[in-house]
């Protein structure tokens, strides 16, 4: 389940209320596209955007929807209580794993984070993914920590942020991590225009945001990156640079959106408010994108 190729669906909203319809249609079509896990309510999921009940029915949704696939479950929120409240939610739910980051407004300490690590663990009877994402957290996880919290009962896998894109440079820093962890933790690397690279530097797991929408797409980088064939990896990782590039223009999660939007896999504005989406200009690049890239299927 913490290797191969874990999608990342969107979590559609329609008038402010969750689409279950096209959230479960998502899910089917990463089944199809034979993923090896589904993670629902990632930050493609929008979760910290959700309340409990909200999260709830998307995890029985995943669940129902994914069939045989392993359905990994985010369970971030502020507070401690609330973290291992959506935990046992999830592990009811009969989720396989779940993910946890570290969500501040207040500034974390690294004892902070690892006491929540430590807590949420104490309880947990499933696998959990440790989600690096300084992005959205505004905090970064030394390598340090990465140890001290993976030696923690439960603890399966880490999901890394974007490494060099030297090849060397990053089979040099995967090494440096997973000297630093027991060998039965995997290594997961995010950042999907560093998939390729985190992949043939060795790490084992890709957790995907464009997977979670296209699965196809992120299939024909995965498959041969783990099976070694950097080559074709990277020649389909390069051939979707101008995704990536809009990635990094206007984030990943707009970006998808816009695209599921676009194809009709969910309706227009789908992101939870205050969150509003790519402007009506920003869309036509993306449907163009979609179009020169032949992402229709």
């Amino acid at each position: 389940m913490f290797t191969g190729l874990s999608a990342f669906p969107l979590t559609p909203l329609r008038d402010d209320v969750i689409d279950l319809a096209a959230f479960e249609g998502l899910v089917a079509r990463l089944v199809e596209a034979k993923v090896d896990s589904v993670t629902a309510l990632g930050s493609t999921g929008s979760y910290a955007y959700l309340d409990r009940s909200e999260r709830r029915q998307v995890t029985e949704a995943a669940i129902a929807a994914a069939g045989p696939v392993p359905v990994i479950v985010g369970i971030g929120a502020l507070r401690t209580s609330q973290v291992r409240a959506l935990a046992e939610d999830a592990q009811d739910a009969g989720a396989a794993g779940v993910l946890l980051a570290p969500l501040t407004y207040q500034k974390h300490t690294e004892d902070d984070v690892f006491g929540l690590y430590e807590d949420v663990t104490a309880d947990l009877s499933v696998p959990l993914v440790v989600y690096d994402n300084p992005g959205t957290t505004h905090f970064t996880f030394s390598d340090e920590l990465y140890g001290r919290i993976a030696e923690l009962p439960n603890v399966a896998s880490i999901k890394i942020p974007a490494i060099p894109a030297d090849p060397a440079s990053a089979a040099a820093r995967v090494d440096a991590i997973r000297a630093r962890v027991p060998a039965q933790v995997t290594i997961g690397i995010s950042g999907d225009s560093a998939a390729q690279t985190g992949l043939s530097a060795g790490c084992d797991v890709w957790y995907s945001v464009i997977g979670g929408t296209l699965p196809q797409l992120a299939t024909a980088i995965a498959r041969p990156a783990l099976a070694g064939d950097v080559d074709a990896a990277r020649a389909a990782s390069n051939r979707h640079q101008p995704l990536w590039d809009a990635f990094a223009k206007h984030g990943s999660l707009r970006v998808t959106a816009a695209i599921a939007e676009h194809l009709g896999l969910v309706t227009r504005s789908s992101l939870p408010r205050p969150i509003l989406g790519l402007s009506t200009e920003e869309r036509l690049d993306v449907a163009k994108l979609v179009t020169d890239l032949g992402l229709q299927n």
